[in-house]
């Protein structure tokens, strides 16, 4: 709970210079606040606030229809009723507090913690705060695993990487017993094995043949599912954790062909994006924990090894993302692609590293590792990263 780590981040706030923490709720605008406040179950209908001070008591702000909205967390209350209230009881709640944290980023740069609208940062602005970034204070309280959540991904992780295999010898199976197997039916498989371990799943793997997998994103469907068939490139991309509050999940892609041998182009990509995968990971280990490691400098990392064996324009989303109990995590993102990712990485966080190379109407390879940092060491999580392409025949 929030409640227990005021403290914590007061000395935060302390470090970073900055004078409060404001957190401000309406519906789903902000999951970050919404979580942090224990407000994910709730329905929010009216604006609240809650500003944790770097000294003193939090306070919280309401709406008269709402009064009991954040009775759950210590701090001095406040209500108000009309809109005319509403800027007042704004402008009173920062008064004194000129840098004000808040879940903003410049420029939209980083998306995932740039939640306050516009219009609420005119009324702090207009009421003399100016506006600093949360992302930091978002990644150390909202991004990090507890011990029992680091044990809990590193379970899932092993179970994700023996249903990949378990899902690529169904495939091959299918193939030796000419059996008409599609993508989405082993969509399916997959799902089933995830509740046989105990795992659970926000939105279902990715099973993609042939042009298909040079599609990042692609989703098979109940209707107009490919039949996967001897010859073909199979990418299995799946993400899932256990059935437990507060999980965490694992995320993890591999590749294989429909054949006894992969042809030479499918040799030559996947051996590219191995050593990309490679490459951002050995920067992490060599440098974690004794020297600082940035999100961007482990997507230049992979994307430079790519750019240079002439397929940087088909590498064309960031190398990783963080992970947390939703599989795209509040932390650092290996990214300086879609956006710069100037965080650095925490120890208790954890993120994937899984470059790619998409030639679009043919085939695209992706390799996803899971990264855990704990205080003492970077660890990859679940086993041994793809060495080569899988072979279902032969």
């Amino acid at each position: 709970m929030l409640a227990d780590r005021i403290p914590a981040i007061q000395q935060a706030l302390e470090e970073a210079g900055a004078d409060a923490w404001l957190f401000a709720c309406f519906q789903q605008n902000d999951p970050v606040s919404l979580d942090l406040l224990g407000l994910g179950d709730r329905l929010v209908t009216r604006r609240c606030y809650y500003l944790v001070p770097r000294q003193g008591g939090p306070k919280k702000l309401v709406h008269a229809l709402e009064p009991a909205m954040l009775d759950h967390l210590p701090g001095e209350k406040a209500s108000y009723l009309t809109w005319q209230e509403h800027r007042a009881a704004v402008a009173a709640l920062v008064a004194g507090r000129r840098r004000l944290a808040a879940q903003y980023s410049p420029g939209n740069q980083l998306p995932s913690v740039s939640r306050l609208d516009a219009g609420t940062a005119e009324l702090l602005r207009e009421a003399g705060a100016e506006l600093l970034s949360a992302a930091d204070l978002v990644q150390r309280f909202a991004a990090t695993w507890s011990e029992e959540q680091l044990a809990g991904h590193r379970r899932a992780c092993t179970e994700l990487h023996r249903i990949v295999l378990a899902a690529f010898d169904r495939a091959g199976a299918a193939l030796r017993g000419r059996e008409t197997l599609e993508e989405y039916a082993l969509q399916q498989f997959i799902l089933q094995a995830f509740e046989h371990a105990g795992l659970w799943s926000e939105a279902a793997p990715i099973v993609a043949v042939n042009a298909h997998s040079a599609d990042p994103h692609y989703q098979p469907g109940s209707e107009g599912s490919d039949p996967i068939r001897e010859g073909d490139f199979l990418l299995i991309d799946l993400w899932a954790k256990e059935k437990r509050p507060a999980s965490v999940y694992a995320d993890i892609t591999w590749c294989g062909v429909c054949s006894g041998a992969p042809t030479a182009r499918q040799a030559e990509v996947f051996a590219v994006v191995a050593a990309a995968r490679d490459a951002a990971w050995e920067l992490v280990a060599s440098r974690y924990p004794r020297q600082p490691v940035h999100g961007f400098e482990v997507d230049d990392a992979a994307r430079e090894t790519i750019r240079a064996a002439g397929y940087g324009e088909r590498f064309i989303h960031r190398t990783g993302h963080s992970i947390g109990t939703s599989d795209h995590g509040q932390g650092a993102n290996m990214d300086n692609l879609e956006t710069h990712d100037t965080r650095q990485l925490l120890p208790m966080t954890g993120f994937s590293i899984e470059p790619g190379v998409y030639l679009t109407g043919d085939f695209g390879v992706r390799s996803e590792i899971n990264v855990a940092l704990t205080p003492a060491a970077a660890e990859t999580t679940g086993g041994e990263p793809q060495r080569e392409l899988l072979r279902l025949l032969g």
